[in-house]
């Protein structure tokens, strides 16, 4: 397999475990010379199929307007190339299990690998943040907190799999956004339908350029997904409150048109089946990892060179009959380029319970976001397979992995397109600050009654 090792000394640390320690001030140094202020390795591969980064893409299409779909900027591309069930071993070190899978599952399944872009990018402000972050923000709770960091990647030279996936977690993807979405899901006999639909609401506290490490209050992300279709889940609402450190409570709330009330739910987490994707998918593989994680330990396998969905503009304008069909996505609208990616292996714990005992996940080096996450269930036998096509936001500027996500299970043959805003008229549009008291339980309430 044709994978990019790091050091021997990195290696040895990829066990996940309690806390961590920052890296030097000269590691840090690096994200001024062979890294990005990121931490992504800044120089090209070795034959050029992946760039070098020159800053990410930041351009904003003449007379585009927030809440509009974003153009493709790289409209003109053709692909290199096809890879499908018929010549997948010549590329097999470059692709997912999940990706092979579903080649040899879905005959007609294929992906176009199209030329790479590193147009992942984030504000100065986030870099410089990143930079103190990085001698300064350490693992707590036993892998499943970070401390001493805000708003940027807590460690962008990793040493093991928390770290990776802490990365993920508070991965920059704008600080209050809202947007127009619908869940559409495919049953294995071709018949496509809405699971969902309504308004996703996200703060991101962690991310307030006003704030600072010293005002943060510990929680980095609250969201809310407020249901106005189809009609008999109207009015139906989720309400999270997501905190760096495991150590604080997690706050979770429904609301439920037929009880009338708030309630907490506390189940709207780990293999619970997420009623929003009517059961295909699990409330942990929500925006590629949601809630907790700590019923699996994790390894920092290394880095490698992977096949992934990425800048799929055209795919987020694209008609919902054209792009979700039967089987799998529309491989004509599906972008794949080729970036390194951290692999992370999720194993399950000793003592713990989980309907996918194993998992890998594949984090883009650029962003820190997961991009592709397989699963396999108690036998062993590959199960499911989760994919993001990765947004290119200019304006923020961002590649966004948090729309745009779903899963295909692989045994039953049925998947799902989460967060889509497809045909819709306002997709992922920057906000201004969203008030504490918009994410309260009490709003939730109000909201419901109204």
């Amino acid at each position: 397999m044709n994978r990019i090792l790091m050091a021997n000394a990195l290696l040895a640390l990829c066990v996940a475990g309690g806390a961590s320690a920052a890296v030097t001030a000269d590691e840090a140094a690096r994200l001024k010379t062979t890294l990005t202020p990121m931490g992504a390795e800044r120089a090209a591969n070795k034959d050029g199929s992946i760039p070098a980064w020159d800053g990410g893409y930041t351009k904003v299409a003449s007379g585009w307007k927030p809440g509009e779909a974003r153009p493709d900027p790289f409209a003109a591309d053709k692909p290199l190339f096809s890879i499908d069930a018929k010549n997948m071993d010549q590329h097999a070190g470059k692709l997912s299990d999940g990706v092979k899978a579903l080649m040899k599952k879905q005959p007609g399944f294929r992906i176009d690998v199209y030329p790479s872009h590193r147009s992942a990018a984030a504000p100065q402000w986030v870099y410089d943040n990143t930079a103190r972050n990085a001698t300064r923000a350490k693992l707590v709770d036993e892998g499943q907190g970070t401390e001493g960091a805000y708003g940027g990647v807590p460690f962008p030279i990793p040493k093991d799999g928390q770290e990776v996936i802490q990365n993920h977690r508070l991965a920059w993807t704008g600080s209050n956004v809202q947007a127009q979405v619908r869940v559409w899901v495919m049953t294995a006999d071709g018949k496509r339908a809405m699971a969902s639909g309504g308004v996703q609401s996200l703060s991101k506290p962690y991310y307030d350029p006003s704030g600072s490490l010293d005002k943060f209050d510990g929680f980095y992300s609250l969201g809310k997904f407020a249901v106005t279709e189809p009609g008999s889940k109207a009015g139906e609402a989720i309400l999270a409150h997501d905190s760096i450190n495991a150590s604080k409570p997690r706050g979770l709330w429904q609301y439920l048109v037929g009880q009338r009330r708030v309630r907490k739910a506390p189940s709207v987490a780990y293999d619970t089946p997420d009623s929003v994707t009517s059961g295909i998918g699990l409330f942990d593989e929500a925006f590629n990892l949601f809630g907790p994680i700590d019923k699996h330990q994790l390894k920092l396998v290394g880095k490698r060179e992977l096949y992934i969905p990425y800048n799929n503009n055209r795919a987020a304008a694209a008609k919902v009959s054209d792009l979700v069909m039967p089987g799998t996505l529309n491989p004509n609208l599906v972008r794949w380029e080729l970036h390194r990616v951290w692999e992370v292996e999720a194993t399950l714990a000793d003592g713990k319970r989980h309907v996918v005992p194993k998992r890998k996940y594949y984090i883009d080096e650029d962003s820190w976001q997961i991009v592709l996450f397989d699963g396999w269930d108690a036998k062993g036998e590959l199960w499911r397979t989760n994919y993001s096509l990765t947004l290119l936001v200019p304006d923020l500027p961002a590649v966004v992995a948090n729309m745009m996500w779903g899963g295909y299970d692989l045994q039953t043959g049925a998947y799902y397109l989460n967060m889509a805003g497809n045909e819709l008229p306002m997709q992922y549009k920057p906000v201004p600050p969203l008030s504490r008291g918009f994410f309260s339980p009490e709003e939730l309430a109000n909201e419901g009654a109204r």
